[in-house]
């Protein structure tokens, strides 16, 4: 079977991982059969229902740490199937986004901070909380097409915490369109890891954009946010004032290192 020439060159799995433990050491845990993948890997073939609803702007506010600020009332709601993922297989992922503003000495960023991530692979779910500093917890995920209906359903401990609906494929759109409330394609996170002692070792603002974005198809239309509480996947704080449209879409991304936006210890007083 011939290699698809976008494929042709890109380090395979044993490459990468020989790669990042000659620079310096293993690159996560275990050392002989790491859990965490080295960068860059690739997704392919992936659906994603794209939830959108307004909310309450204070809600939004109080959800940002400083020195983000708003740039909407708006939140999104990302839920992926995700059919064939380097070193993760096929896996389900929910990431809940707001609009959020970094401006400090100079520097100006837009794009989406994650506020919640759930999805059912440990891989992910340790490389999004070790390297980008996402927070991502374990959950159960459906994403799926009931007759005429698009639906998306995100479980924690046995709890539906959020319930989406889309028509199906009705009006087609410029993937652009997606990101009229913000650009969500660079995703800002707040990284915190302690040492063994309890103290922070890690405290950072980190931003990282996906690469080789390809939108097959993207669909828009109507769409239906159902939130219900649970204290330890806390979406219901982003109450839903009003749903706005929302998308269905396929793609294919590439996910690779982010940098560091803002490193709060190293700007601590002494």
């Amino acid at each position: 079977m011939p290699v698809p020439s976008a494929w042709r060159g890109a380090p395979d799995h044993a490459q990468r991982l020989e790669s990042a433990a000659s620079a310096s050491g293993p690159f996560s845990m275990p050392w002989d059969a790491p859990l965490v993948p080295p960068f860059p890997f690739g997704f392919r073939d992936m659906s994603i229902l794209t939830a959108v609803w307004r909310t309450d702007p204070q809600a939004v506010a109080r959800l940002l740490p400083e020195p983000l600020e708003p740039t909407a009332d708006v939140v999104l709601a990302h839920i992926y199937l995700m059919r064939d993922t380097d070193f993760v297989g096929q896996a389900h992922e929910c990431n809940v986004m707001l609009g959020a503003r970094f401006a400090h000495s100079g520097e100006v960023v837009e794009g989406g901070y994650s506020v919640g991530l759930y999805l059912d692979s440990d891989v992910g779910v340790a490389h999004g909380r070790e390297v980008h500093g996402q927070p991502k917890k374990m959950a159960s995920l459906k994403l799926e097409t009931r007759g005429d209906l698009i639906v998306g359903e995100v479980e924690r401990n046995g709890i539906t915490i959020l319930t989406a609906t889309l028509p199906y494929k009705q009006r087609a759109v410029d993937p652009a369109e997606m990101r009229r409330h913000f650009d969500f394609t660079e995703n800002i996170n707040y990284k915190l890891i302690p040492h063994v002692d309890g103290t922070p070792a890690i405290r950072q603002l980190t931003a990282r954009r996906l690469e080789d974005v390809r939108v097959h198809e993207c669909w828009t239309g109507p769409c239906t946010v159902e939130l219900r509480p649970n204290a330890q996947a806390p979406v219901w704080r982003l109450p839903v004032l009003e749903p706005l449209n929302g998308f269905f879409w396929r793609a294919d991304f590439t996910l690779v290192a982010g940098r560091v936006l803002h490193d709060y210890l190293a700007e601590a007083p002494a």
